[in-house]
């Protein structure tokens, strides 16, 4: 299962470097131990662009990385795996999310069959890298808020397979597809 990490694992606070200010979305620790409980393999995708525009260094995205895992792993879950883009929109990569590298990168060093696999993310970009490999595909969208969609989604016509209202509700929808 892939999953989002700002807006899906833990709330977007635009940018964050510090550690410490990192809080787990209700519901994500017990959601993961489920999906590893049911042969799940944990694979945070993450567009992190404050890398390239100075905001913080790789050294802080890992810092951050190994301290969701810890508030994890006191929840007995975990995410077996990090990979994140560090460019900003403008460069214009394939590992940018709705770029699919990151997805390839981890389908070759994990042998991940992307058939039986998903997508949890909060932003429409998610959505469109799932679709583009042929993944399941499930949006979060908090209570109240509509689920943000651009052009490209929209040219694209990348419905996602599971809107829910929680992370909790998308996990169960994506264990519940077999």
């Amino acid at each position: 299962m892939f999953v989002d990490r700002d807006g899906t694992l833990n709330p977007d606070l635009h940018y964050l470097k510090d550690p410490s200010l990192l809080e787990l979305n209700r519901g994500v620790a017990a959601s993961l131990r489920l999906a590893h409980d049911h042969g799940f393999l944990i694979v945070c995708v993450t567009n992190q662009s404050g890398i390239e525009r100075g905001f913080y260094s790789v050294d802080d995205v890992e810092r951050i990385h190994r301290r969701l895992n810890e508030l994890l792993e006191m929840h007995g879950a975990r995410v077996d795996a990090f990979y994140y883009c560090p460019h900003a929109p403008e460069h214009g990569c394939t590992c940018r999310k709705p770029g699919t590298a990151l997805f390839e990168q981890a389908q070759n060093d994990w042998k991940i069959d992307f058939a039986t696999s998903a997508v949890v993310g909060d932003r429409s970009l998610d959505i469109l890298a799932g679709k583009r490999i042929g993944l399941a595909t499930a949006v979060v969208r908090p209570r109240g808020h509509e689920i943000e969609v651009d052009a490209e989604l929209l040219r694209d016509q990348a419905a996602p397979d599971i809107i829910s209202d929680s992370f909790r509700g998308a996990v169960l929808r994506v264990l519940a597809r077999g």
